[in-house]
């Protein structure tokens, strides 16, 4: 059966202008994508854009004896079925984009091979459900289905993506021969500058770029800069970023991170599967640190959460009016510092504003929400208390709550966040798991600080337990037993350096605490006084 590669390609893309054209060993991306399709005998067409930005790259295409067809500029999916032209209705078409140069025509043989096997109308080699790095990305389908879509379909994401159409149609089948390799998490996709480096590392030395296999590539690929550490993504670590803005912590003793180190933190989380960054306004400048970090095209490869302004300078008999003015200030003011044009998840950072200013505070997000200036709402609680207050607001879809291993204090509201999970799909992420430090120091003194004036038996028992089910640290012992609770769906971790995020990412993606384990350490653990487990009461240091 006849098949072709159609291979998408423009200079004017919007995060990484003119990628098209970087050299990998002195040959363009896009043309090295298409001979590495074309080396099994394949056809490939290179569609891109009649704009005149792009006739120069469309003449080198040319140049190297590629066929180039040059259509629609907006509307990818006819200027994809407008480059079918002369091929029948039964051809099968695999779509490509020349950002991706990994996919061989080996490979892309076996897929369609699969794909006949099967006896599919669509298939999709993509990232985890694949077990290969995203960026080994290839989409197959017949001919008559794409121009079917562009005859049925004129919604904008659809003509933009070319396949969404088609999979409504027939379902997301995906290659899975390789699913074992488990190296969906990683990265080959050049869609900035930090991901063409890694690119030109991987092709570094060899000899034709156009003839090595994808599987050589993703073995090299594991040593370049900014791929996960783990064999698993750290899906339930959530980076805290109050350290990058302000000196925060009792036992912090290295202060707040620079610029180039925070920036490290942040892309190197994200490289291990972290799905969130937490940040406030009243995190100092930690929300302008992680929109520097993001704008060199790391936008949305992570979502991020941030809490609206404590408000402490509204009066208390403000009026609706004036609430809203402050709530809008907060709420720009943290878009123009992350560079995001709506913010992913919203915070109150004080539970208290769910029903302050009569309840203003919470309408006027539920505004901005219905406007799409806030994709999803959350409350940040401090107690028991809070936790059910905010658990009878049903626009609440995110809880932040602060716990540990030795916090008994949420024991009887347990059932009713399983419950909420359950019904409404609420998410709820831990913070201070490691009760900003303490629970790691050995330091009598910090512990009295905490308002703990015999810690000796409660180190003790920490230590206990992390022997007892086999941890490398007390901080091993502490997160693991927080990221072992089914209700639990990320932990809050703040950092100051690369080596506590590497420890941290280490934690997160081992084993969980056996059931029997979690038993004892509940029957067993120590009580501590609520002025212990609220940092609020804590003593200052003289």
């Amino acid at each position: 059966m006849k098949s072709v590669a159609v291979l998408q390609a423009r200079t004017n893309s919007s995060r990484l202008p003119g990628k098209v054209l970087l050299p990998i060993n002195g040959m363009p991306l896009a043309v090295l994508a298409a001979k590495r399709a074309a080396n099994t005998g394949r056809e490939v067409v290179i569609a891109t854009s009649h704009e005149p930005t792009d006739d120069a790259f469309a003449d080198l295409v040319v140049q190297h004896d590629i066929r180039c067809f040059r259509g629609s500029l907006d509307d990818t999916l006819e200027r994809v079925v407008a480059a079918l032209t002369g091929f029948d209705d039964d051809t099968l078409v695999f779509r490509l984009t020349a950002d991706n140069v990994f996919p061989d025509g080996a490979l892309l043989d076996e897929i369609e091979q699969d794909f006949i096997d099967r006896d599919l109308d669509y298939l999709c080699c993509n990232g985890e459900e694949s077990g290969l790095p995203y960026g080994v990305s290839a989409e197959l389908m017949r001919a008559r289905y794409l121009r079917e879509a562009a005859a049925s379909t004129q919604s904008k994401h659809d003509r933009e993506h070319v396949t969404p159409y088609i999979r409504r149609k027939f379902g997301e089948a995906y290659f899975e021969k390789y699913k074992a390799l488990n190296k969906g998490h990683f990265r080959c996709s050049v869609d900035c500058l930090d991901d063409y480096l890694t690119i030109l590392q991987v092709f570094s030395g060899i000899e034709d770029p156009t003839r090595i296999s994808v599987f050589d590539l993703v073995a090299r690929l594991e040593t370049a800069p900014y791929q996960p550490l783990q064999s698993v993504p750290a899906r339930k670590l959530i980076l805290g970023t109050v350290q990058l803005g302000l000196t925060y912590g009792i036992a912090n003793q290295s202060g707040k991170p620079d610029h180039s180190t925070a920036e490290k933190l942040i892309k190197t989380a994200i490289t291990n599967g972290v799905p969130y960054l937490d940040t406030a306004r009243a995190y100092g400048e930690s929300e302008d640190v992680i929109g520097n970090a993001l704008r060199s095209g790391w936008e949305g490869r992570a979502g991020i959460i941030t809490k609206l302004s404590p408000l402490a300078d509204c009066p208390p008999d403000a009026t609706s009016a004036v609430v809203d003015a402050f709530v809008d200030a907060s709420i720009y003011r943290s878009c123009a510092s992350l560079r995001m044009q709506s913010l992913n998840v919203l915070m109150l950072h004080r539970a208290s504003h769910l029903t302050d200013w009569k309840g203003r505070v919470w309408t006027r997000l539920l505004e901005h929400k219905a406007k799409d200036t806030v994709k999803a709402l959350g409350v940040s609680v401090q107690s028991p208390a809070e936790l059910e207050l905010a658990l009878a607001v049903p626009e609440v879809g995110f809880v932040q709550m602060p716990f540990n291993v030795l916090d008994w204090r949420w024991d009887d509201l347990i059932s009713e966040i399983m419950a909420q999970r359950e019904q409404r799909g609420l998410v709820v992420h831990v913070r201070s798991a490691l009760l900003q430090g303490l629970l790691t120091s050995p330091s009598a003194a910090l512990w009295q600080q905490a308002n703990v004036l015999h810690p000796q038996p409660i180190i003790a028992w920490l230590a206990e337990q992390q022997h007892l089910t086999n941890r490398v640290t007390v901080t091993d012992f502490c997160l693991s037993f927080v990221k072992s609770l089914d209700w639990v769906d990320g932990l809050v971790v703040g950092m100051e350096s690369l080596d506590q995020l590497n420890e941290n990412i280490q934690i997160v993606c081992g084993p969980d605490l056996s059931r029997q384990e979690m038993d004892v350490i509940g029957a067993t653990r120590p009580r501590l006084e609520e002025d212990a487990l609220n940092p609020a009461s804590w003593r200052q240091i003289a």
